[in-house]
């Protein structure tokens, strides 16, 4: 029998023009395809405000053979697939008022004196797919973030997630109405206009303005050139089909509460690496919202993170932290069950972070950070407690960031604050 042969994407094509994208089949010759067109990598980054009681997440031995804490007990069949750092921070203060450094390792105040500003290891990643998906990046939020924003650009701003899964969805799936479209193209094209406008004013008052103005102004321009370019990739897309999913979300899903909506936002998160939508996403988890967020729990959320290790807080505040991590484990489930044509998984091929920028919520600690890698074919460590410094300082965790950058593809020797790649994680 001969086999079927087709390009890279292979569209169904019906009446009045309807295109739809087929996945990479196997009857086509999946492992041509995967000669042809590298699959490529993708990255998740999950971020929780209050993050998690030391005591229950992390194990007391190092290496494979540890035995499972109760927040690590629902990623028991992931065992392989992850590793646990202890010992990583950013080597500051500041508690709550510095866990927006999560992914970046420098504090907003601080942006202006580094190269990059204070860009997220998210935002380092987006930078490099560019027009590749129509978005080079996505960050969501199950609601009820607060202040709690992780993602920032090489221009010091931050990057407000999305909380609204109907919203979310149609992004991703739904096609764009005519009128939509022609709004959304007017848009990108009246602030590219503004843009122009602006950098025309600049340009006059470089020849009236200090030298150390004149790099304020180059930076400037820099941010808005990266601005220019990336409403132009958004307008490249405005034609092109967006892919379609038998997945459909339930009536009411933006009025469900916290605990409904999490698995659901998990669920877009795998359809939208899946359907190759974006490679990047950040995922910012702050507090409940209304009603305790569903859980069978007494006091709030902040309130029981400072438990001050009485029984009946610290009980209550597992149930949360519990969730968490079994959910987590269920969104690593599913990129596991997608083959991807170079004979992996969607897991293996994504790489996930799972941590905090605080490292204990009851004493506001910002040291010790939880960080928790899985997939991205990395050969996993288990439990890895990294060793201080010889001048009794921690490991930056921007260590570990540039190792995620480098298997990401970028050909950078450093992030941020890292003193290179961490050492022990290894690729498999």
């Amino acid at each position: 029998m001969k086999r079927l042969e087709l390009n890279r994407r292979r569209f169904l094509r019906g009446t009045f023009g309807a295109t739809m994208a087929l996945p990479f089949l196997e009857t086509f010759g999946a492992e041509k395809l995967a000669g042809l067109t590298p699959v490529p990598k993708r990255m998740v980054c999950v971020g929780f405000e209050y993050s998690f009681v030391p005591d229950l997440l992390f194990p007391t031995e190092e290496g494979r053979d540890y035995d499972m804490t109760p927040l690590l007990r629902p990623l028991a069949l992931h065992r392989d697939d992850f590793s646990l750092f202890a010992g990583l921070d950013h080597g500051i203060t500041g508690g709550h008022l510095s866990v927006h450094s999560f992914l970046s390792g420098i504090l907003a105040k601080d942006a202006s004196n580094m190269l990059e500003g204070n860009v997220s290891v998210d935002q380092k990643a987006a930078m490099t797919v560019g027009a590749k998906t129509r978005y080079s990046s996505m960050q969501f939020s199950p609601g009820s973030n607060g202040n709690h924003l992780i993602s920032w650009t090489a221009g010091g701003a931050p990057v407000p997630p999305i909380d609204k899964l109907q919203t979310i969805f149609d992004l991703l799936f739904r096609p764009l109405e005519l009128t939509e479209r022609q709004k959304a193209e007017r848009s990108i094209d009246g602030n590219q206009s503004i843009l122009d406008l602006v950098k025309n004013d600049a340009n006059a008052l470089m020849r009236r303005v200090s030298k150390s103005d004149q790099e304020k102004l180059d930076q400037y321009f820099t941010s808005v050139r990266e601005v220019e370019r990336k409403l132009t990739m958004s307008k490249a897309w405005l034609d092109r089909p967006k892919p379609r999913v038998s997945y459909e979300l339930p009536n009411g899903a933006d009025s469900m509460t916290y605990k409904e909506r999490v698995p659901l936002l998990y669920d877009l998160m795998v359809l939208a690496l899946q359907t190759d939508s974006t490679r990047v996403i950040s995922m910012a988890h702050g507090g409940l919202g209304a009603n305790s967020g569903g859980f069978p729990i007494s006091k709030g959320y902040h309130t029981l993170t400072h438990h001050g290790k009485i029984p009946e807080k610290l009980r209550q505040l597992s149930i949360v932290e519990t969730f968490h991590t079994t959910h987590f484990a269920r969104y690593l489930d599913k990129l596991r069950d997608v083959k991807e044509p170079n004979g992996k998984t969607l897991l293996d091929n994504t790489i996930n972070l799972m941590g905090s920028g605080l490292g204990n919520a009851s004493s506001h600690s910002n040291r010790d950070l939880p960080l928790l890698l899985a997939g991205g074919g990395f050969k996993h460590v288990g439990h890895m407690q990294v060793a201080k410094l010889p001048n009794k300082q921690s490991v930056p965790a921007c260590n570990l960031y540039l190792s995620m950058l480098q298997r990401f593809g970028l050909e950078i020797d450093s992030f941020n604050t890292s003193s290179g790649t961490l050492t022990g994680l290894d690729l498999s």
